[in-house]
């Protein structure tokens, strides 16, 4: 369950301790064909002598937990297998091989890491619009690779020893080691703005003789503008996963990209897109939460694994992640829920007093029921916040509300209330008809709009914009029958 977000983090945790805490891979070398090789050499193996490879192969177990794991899906595997083909036919080293890794995350982002280490984020799999687009990310950050950034990196900055740190940062904890990716200590992958833009040159350059449209790494790029800027509506949203956060972008170097873009010939003239078949290939993608962190619908939480549900109160916003779930609403009102395991836990008063709350108030711990569950409640107070804490027992859990507001709010009873009232299991009818979202490719009939097509949105109260921002239409921009479209659905 979910992590924290800064202003939330200050809220809820940092200025009072309260908490103490709670608890695809394609490995293959390509023919000019651009299909898999029928008999794959493993990356492993081909570059088991190479340090390079070895820097990438140690720190790759902490990237992809840090990520949420992999994701697995064949039809997608096959399209990013198919994209990274095409580009390692045209690769200034031929004789690199690759091991791409989809990161089940909903964050927009791609990297590399020393020895043929690439990462792409279903995220960003789904904010694509066509193969080309993916393509000038790979490009991109196979062109780290070619260029051997992290090594020159490396050597600067004294490889050894920014390695053990990293290690050190990142195994320290689970939530320290996210927390260290999410702030983008990770310097493995990160490089400075000369090297961005050599990657860019070599990734268009790549892009262009493999026979993929050159100019799609301006307009991706475009596009994840976009996506920053709607996410930036809410000042809570954290970019730090996402990729602009860690690769510098500006409109001249948007510019730079369509100059050399142009030494293929003009736009809209020269290079194939592959948008049919890649939204074939995308199409049932995964989008938004993982099914094992719940999901959030409007202003309810559900995890059909735990089996639980509550709601927050109107106009809160959650925020669910890995570590807790956290929602924020007005008046600076925050709060977290997570769960630990009850372990020889037989009081929840006592579990109350045992020492993780600071600031707790004993005289105000009081057990209680909620929807028919064990569970007990009290107060709590530190610096310029009151907190209302409660635990509620559930088989071999404690599941744990924290709610924050400014000292003397009058809203913290309201608030806490709502929470109480409304967490309780899910029946087996809520839990089986609980689906996932997933990006739909549906074909435009006749008399359908960008508003109908927009309606048939799910998971966000703002359907038109995200069915613009997917779909990379502008807002005078129209659809037509027969047209192919994303949409976001069960």
């Amino acid at each position: 369950m979910p992590a924290l977000k800064s202003r939330m983090a200050m809220l809820a945790l940092a200025g009072t301790a309260l908490l103490s805490g709670c608890q695809s891979v394609i490995d293959q070398t390509y023919e000019s064909s651009v299909k898999p090789s029928s008999n794959p050499q493993i990356v492993d193996e081909v570059q088991k002598n190479d340090p390079r490879a070895q820097m990438g192969a140690r720190e790759h177990p902490r990237i992809v937990a840090s990520y949420g794991g992999e994701y697995h899906d064949a039809k997608t595997e096959r399209l990013v297998a198919r994209i990274a083909g095409a580009l390692t036919a045209v690769s200034e080293n031929p004789n690199q091989s690759y091991r791409i890794t989809i990161l089940n995350s909903p964050a927009i982002n791609a990297f590399a890491l020393p020895g043929g280490y690439l990462y792409v984020t279903r995220g960003l799999l789904a904010l694509a619009n066509d193969a080309s687009e993916v393509a000038a990310v790979l490009s991109h950050e196979m062109a780290h690779v070619t260029a051997n950034h992290g090594i020159e990196r490396q050597k600067r900055e004294e490889a050894e020893v920014i390695a053990s740190r990293v290690v050190a940062e990142v195994l320290s904890s689970d939530l320290a080691g996210k927390q260290a990716l999410a702030r983008g200590k990770l310097r493995l992958a990160a490089f400075s703005r000369q090297q961005e833009l050599q990657a860019d040159v070599i990734g268009v350059r790549m892009l262009g003789e493999a026979g993929y449209d050159p100019f799609a790494a301006a307009r991706f790029l475009d596009s994840m503008a976009a996506y920053a800027r709607f996410s930036a509506v809410d000042p809570e949203t954290d970019q730090s996963l996402d990729f602009l956060s860690s690769h510098p972008s500006a409109p001249q170097r948007v510019d730079l990209a369509r100059q050399h873009a142009r030494a293929f010939g003009q736009e809209g003239t020269v290079g194939d897109k592959g948008r049919d078949y890649y939204l074939t290939g995308i199409d049932g993608l995964l989008y938004g939460d993982s099914p094992d962190e719940g999901y959030v619908r409007n202003e309810t939480f559900l995890h059909a694994g735990l089996g639980i549900r509550f709601d927050v109160p109107e106009g809160f916003r959650i925020d669910n992640k890995v570590e807790a779930v956290l929602a924020t609403g007005p008046d600076e009102t925050a709060i977290r829920f997570d769960g630990v395991q009850a372990g020889d836990v037989s009081s929840l008063a006592n579990y109350l007093t045992s020492g993780w709350v600071a600031g707790l108030q004993p005289d105000t711990v009081q057990e209680t029921t909620i929807n028919g569950l064990p569970a007990a409640t009290a107060r709590a107070s530190a610096e310029r916040w009151d907190f209302d804490v409660t635990v509620i027992r559930l088989d071999k859990q404690i599941f744990r509300f924290l709610t924050a507001v400014p000292k003397g709010s009058s809203t913290l009873q309201s608030t806490a209330n709502t929470l109480r009232q409304t967490f309780r299991r899910m029946t087996p009818q809520e839990i089986a008809a609980l689906k996932p979202l997933r990006v739909r490719v549906v074909t435009v009939q006749p008399g359908e709009t960008i508003t109908t097509m927009a309606a048939r949105m799910m998971g966000t109260d703002r359907k038109l914009d995200l069915f613009r921002l997917i779909n990379a239409l502008s807002t005078g921009a129209t659809i037509s029958p027969g047209q192919r479209v994303k949409i976001i659905s069960e």
